[in-house]
């Protein structure tokens, strides 16, 4: 809570105060908060049925429905549609469609590689889908496999650094070489070679960058532990007769969190990109599922002609790759103790 002149009186309240000095993190904070609400809400935003529909007078709701109750795809394709759509036939009746009246698995054969237009704001790939609604979907899938995965590697990491940091002795020289054995592959090419062996899925690629990313955050919190234990409270716990547990969790471990956090920030942001580098390569989310790397893919046979399939998934990665970066640095100078004033 702020003091009454303003100027904040707890860590975390000194933390937020110092973060919100970076205007262009604060930016990259909303925008990450918009692209969250985006993947959760896709459905709604990109979809082939309506939001809300009534017919002779009942209403219903198409997009979470599976039955066919309409040719919904060729009501939409009259030549008056707008997103609050009245038709005749085969009834009477109106439909509320999503802002992107297209599913990002739909094919359309007679609309392959158009440009962006007033139908398809962001065109169509080599196969009449359009983009945006894929752009959309892809957020999801994107952001779900950065969350999941560094998720994945901060409990790894949390739960091994800390036992070796806490125990010491032969429990931090094996978790010391096994970070030194996994620290001289290169990351990328071993999470190749581990999905070369594995069936195509989106889950699979989750654990697999969680798995093997957890090195960074494990050193981190081996350190901060190592520092903690020597202090005078981590001390008084164990004369008191508290169990290791108690004292990892409940006592250390909320004091070893902010180096985890910048860590995480940062964490996101490496396993978004190396999500869209497999799915570029061809080793990403299976197809039809779609993937921001998976449409800049399709741009390498259509290059000369169709930039739009290169420009957006290209500007997506880019922008939610550098506000992820752009919140980690400002978190990190924001936690930094020796910068408080």
């Amino acid at each position: 809570m702020p003091s009454r002149d303003g100027y904040p009186t707890s860590y975390w309240s000194m933390v937020w105060w110092r973060f919100k000095k970076h205007k262009l993190a604060i930016f990259s904070l909303y925008l990450i908060l918009f692209l969250g609400f985006v993947a959760v809400v896709a459905p709604l935003l990109a979809n082939n049925r309506p939001l809300c529909a009534s017919l002779n007078g009942r209403v219903f709701f198409p997009i979470f429905q599976q039955d066919n109750i309409l040719d919904w795809k060729k009501i939409r394709k009259h030549k008056d549609w707008h997103p609050f759509q009245r038709f005749e036939h085969p009834g009477s009746g109106w439909a509320l469609w999503p802002l992107v009246p297209y599913s990002p698995t739909e094919y359309n054969l007679f609309e392959i590689l158009s440009p962006p237009s007033s139908r398809h704001w962001l065109g169509t790939d080599d196969r009449g889908r359009d983009v945006l609604s894929r752009m959309i979907h892809g957020a999801r899938i994107s952001l779900s496999v950065g969350f999941v995965a560094v998720g994945i590697a901060a409990a790894v990491g949390v739960v091994l650094g800390g036992m070796a940091g806490y125990f010491g002795g032969i429990v931090d020289d094996v978790v010391n070489r096994i970070i030194e054995v996994l620290m001289t592959i290169p990351t990328f090419f071993l999470i190749l070679a581990i999905i070369a062996f594995l069936p195509p899925s989106i889950y699979n690629i989750m654990a697999v960058i969680g798995i093997t990313g957890w090195t960074g955050i494990a050193r981190f919190v081996r350190a901060e532990f190592l520092k903690l234990k020597e202090l005078d409270f981590v001390m008084a716990s164990k004369a008191l007769g508290a169990s290791h547990r108690r004292i990892i969790f409940l006592h250390m471990l909320p004091n070893a969190m902010s180096p985890v956090l910048v860590s995480v920030v940062f964490g996101v942001a490496g396993a978004i990109l190396t999500e869209s580098s497999l799915s570029f390569l061809g080793f990403g989310v299976p197809p039809p599922t779609p993937s921001w790397g998976d449409i800049l893919s399709q741009s390498r046979d259509y290059i000369e002609f169709a930039w739009w399939l290169t420009l957006f998934p290209g500007l997506a990665i880019f922008i939610t790759i550098t506000a992820f970066n752009l919140v980690g640095e400002a978190l990190r100078d924001a936690m930094d103790p020796k910068l408080f004033q």
